[in-house]
């Protein structure tokens, strides 16, 4: 298994079990709710994801498996909680064609579920504060770019957002009014069109 992370930077996920095992459904809720919850007992988090506490034991000790999720300081002598490893993963390169399958599933499970959630933020939208309304959707942009420009706008939102994630692990710094928001992002690379473009 490879997981390699630095101070400040994002667990770099390089290893293609890992990847297959992050991505179910259940651990894919798991892991977002330790994100936003903080640390959780898989009676709470089985609840709060609506599954079977033996379920959610058995999907928490798998992330566990990959070092994605680990045992959380116990309140008590009872209690068993768990916690997310890293506020933020980053699915690096893996080579050939077993770790590119491994890629493109989970790429495809973390996008499906981001849809589920965009569906269900549309449900509600009327609902939600005049602020709020418009602060969920999607955009489209198409530009021009070569790959080393692409990491480098990838690199300067990282930075961007890097202050906004800090605050998952600090809700002391959490300002008023501020609520979790799920930000999906799609880098495609477009294949050229016929007359090269």
């Amino acid at each position: 298994m490879s997981l390699e992370s630095s101070e400040g930077r994002p667990r770099r996920v390089l290893d293609a079990a890992a990847m297959r095992a992050f991505a179910h459904p259940v651990r894919l809720a798991l892991h977002e709710l330790l994100m936003r919850a903080g640390p959780t007992t898989a009676a709470d988090a089985a609840r709060e994801v609506g599954v079977s506490q033996a379920l959610a034991s058995y999907h928490l000790r798998q992330l566990a498996k990959y070092g994605l999720v680990t045992q959380a300081e116990p309140r008590d002598e009872r209690e068993r909680p768990w916690k997310a490893s890293e506020s933020r993963q980053d699915w690096g390169d893996t080579a050939g064609p077993e770790g590119t399958a491994a890629r493109s599933l989970l790429e495809q499970v973390m996008a499906e579920r981001a849809l589920a959630r965009l569906v269900e933020w549309q449900e509600r939208r009327g609902d939600e504060p005049e602020p709020w309304q418009a602060a969920g959707g999607l955009s489209n942009s198409y530009v021009y770019a070569t790959a080393e420009e692409f990491q480098a706008l990838g690199e300067a939102i990282a930075g961007l957002l890097e202050p906004l994630i800090a605050r998952i692990d600090d809700p002391a710094t959490r300002p008023g009014g501020a609520r979790p928001v799920l930000l999906t992002q799609l880098w495609v690379p477009l294949a050229p069109t016929a007359s090269g473009d």
